[in-house]
């Protein structure tokens, strides 16, 4: 897969539980490229989402190493997690606060990263008023204005209807090529597997396999519990 300098992400032998008999990792070890596009599969309560933040560093260290190209971007499942601001550009802002941005520049990088994720012409609109689809991109919008080198997605198109979920992974996918991001999105529905560059397969808290995604997608189909079509 390369060397250490040319990874984004790179893990080695997580452990976490809730207790000596409840191990939800087990020595879990992976490794993403600089500037692709991966996906953490697995069945429903394998432990995806406790994996990808432990990555963030939102879950105590337990056990093991963790080293990431900052800045991190983290997408909730849910976007109404992380959406605090009333409306998109001042939310987008937001997370400028401690980067001691002049107005100007804070206005800019708002702009930017909303017309990255083609919400430009919506700045000011309430986030009440956005679509599912549409806070998700916020979400992601935020990430981007801080020049995030690393963007963590747990599950973004969970809620989302069949045409904004294939709409946000294509954009997502757009984003680490344009841009030079480095994306790990936790999915169990095959078909997002079309769009990525890799894929990390978990099974019952353990990483068990890496690499080519239609490979890793029989892999996965044989384990069952899983979403063949969005």
């Amino acid at each position: 897969m390369g060397s250490a300098a040319a990874m984004a992400i790179a893990a080695s032998n997580l452990t976490f539980g809730w207790g000596p008999d409840r191990p939800v990792l087990k020595n879990c070890s992976l490794a993403v490229p600089r500037g692709e596009f991966w996906m953490l599969l697995g069945t429903n309560g394998c432990g995806k989402s406790t994996l990808l933040r432990r990555l963030a560093g939102l879950l105590p260290d337990q056990g093991g190493t963790v080293s990431m190209a900052p800045p991190i971007g983290f997408v909730f499942q849910n976007p109404d997690h992380q959406l605090v601001m009333p409306t998109v550009g001042a939310d987008v802002a937001f997370g400028l606060v401690a980067e001691k941005l002049s107005p100007e520049q804070v206005r800019r990088r708002v702009e930017e990263a909303l017309d990255a994720v083609n919400l430009l012409h919506l700045i000011r609109r309430p986030i009440y008023a956005l679509s599912g689809g549409q806070k998700q991109r916020v979400a992601i919008a935020g990430a981007i204005a801080r020049h995030c080198e690393v963007l963590l997605l747990d599950e973004p198109t969970a809620l989302l209807d069949p045409d904004s979920q294939i709409e946000l992974v294509e954009q997502v996918r757009d984003l680490v090529k344009r841009r030079g991001i480095t994306a790990l999105w936790v999915t169990h529905r095959l078909n997002e597997l079309d769009y990525c560059d890799g894929a990390i397969l978990l099974d019952r808290g353990e990483v068990v396999d890496t690499g080519e995604p239609e490979r890793l997608r029989q892999k996965l189909l044989k384990l069952g519990d899983i979403e063949v079509v969005c």
